[in-house]
Formats: C-alpha cells, sequence, structure tokens
C-alpha cells in the first residue's frame, strides 16, 4: 500500500506560511539544500528544478497534493508546478485554469480520495502543503518530514490549519540539524 507523507517547511511556532500566506522567510539556501533534495529528489517544482540542473527521477513520491493556496504559489507564471507527478488540487470553489495541464481540480472529500489513492499502484504520495488540508488528512498520513525553520511568524497558516485534536501516535525516526539551523524531523505513525 502507498504512504502518504507530510513534507513541509515550518517555522518554530508550528506555521507553514505567514499571515498573508508568505513562505519567503524559510531558509532555502545553505548545507541542508543538498542534503535534503537528496533524501526526497524530485520535491521541487520542475521549473526549479530544471534551472538549478537536479533531476526530479528516482524519489520517493509520484503524486503531490496540495490546497488552492499552496497551488496558487507559483501562478500565473507556473500553472502545473510538479509536471513530473500527478498533481492533485484540492478546492471546493475553483476550477481549473488556462495551462494547468496535468493538474486534476478535486472538490471531493480529501479522505476518500487519498484512501483510494493509497491504493493504487505506484509510488509516495506527497502531501505538499495546505493547513486545512493537512488537517482534514491527518488521520491518513504515514509519515510526517518536518524542515523546521529558525524563525517565527507569529501568525499564518498552521501547519495543521485550526484542528486542535490530534489524536494521531507518532514515533521519531530521525532528526538531523544543519549549520544553517534548519532541523528535519521524522516522524512515522505508530501501527
Amino acid at each position: 500500500m502507498r504512504e502518504l507523507t507530510y513534507y513541509v517547511a515550518v517555522s518554530l511556532d508550528g506555521f507553514i506560511a505567514g499571515p498573508n500566506h508568505e513562505f519567503d522567510r524559510f531558509v532555502f539556501e545553505g548545507d541542508h539544500a543538498e542534503w535534503l533534495w537528496n533524501r526526497y529528489p524530485g520535491t521541487a517544482p520542475t521549473a526549479m528544478a530544471d534551472a538549478a540542473g537536479l533531476s526530479v527521477d528516482g524519489g520517493p513520491f509520484d503524486t503531490v497534493l496540495m490546497g488552492w493556496n499552496t497551488y496558487s504559489v507559483g501562478l500565473p507564471d507556473s500553472p502545473s508546478p510538479y509536471g513530473h507527478f500527478r498533481q492533485i488540487v484540492f478546492s471546493r470553489n475553483r476550477a481549473p485554469l488556462a495551462g494547468s495541464d496535468g493538474v486534476e481540480f478535486t472538490d471531493r472529500d480529501p479522505v476518500e480520495m487519498i484512501r483510494e489513492l493509497k491504493q493504487m499502484p505506484g509510488e509516495g504520495i506527497w502531501l505538499c502543503g495546505g493547513g486545512k488540508l493537512a488537517a482534514a488528512l491527518v488521520d491518513e498520513i504515514d509519515r510526517f518530514a518536518f524542515k523546521l525553520n529558525p524563525m517565527l511568524f507569529g501568525d499564518g497558516v498552521r501547519v495543521f490549519g485550526d484542528r486542535s485534536y490530534m489524536p494521531a501516535a507518532v514515533e521519531r525516526t530521525d532528526t538531523r540539524a544543519f549549520q544553517s539551523g534548519v532541523v528535519l524531523a521524522e516522524y512515522s505513525r505508530r501501527r
């Protein structure tokens, strides 16, 4: 069965974006960058990886999930940001955009859809962003990989939206600290 991994940058105070959905304060360069790329290859937008000369092949994922706000970060320039993956955008009120070839827009129940995706053949499934989407899927997430950044937003998009109750028991599988101040904290759901 395929696994769902929530791999995302997060501030020390638990936000994946600031109050205006900004994420530019996260640390993108430093000794963590190459190591993370080698650990999770393919997890950059296709155009960005191409420009940096990074191969998107051989990674742990072949499907990426995101909410509308995460998807809209690259608009209008990049209406199909992860062309090397099956891309699924969850939105209850947005229609497909011009040039968004290869992007599936759905208003389906995320839990129902992820359960179907997990039964299909393929590689892992990456939840790349959307605090509300993560809150809806928290009971379906098999692995958590948080890139803890040495900064505080104070307000913004919480890593699990407004969900306050988290029933899942998890166990740490790896932690790696970098000179850049970024810490990768990885957890798996206890079964």
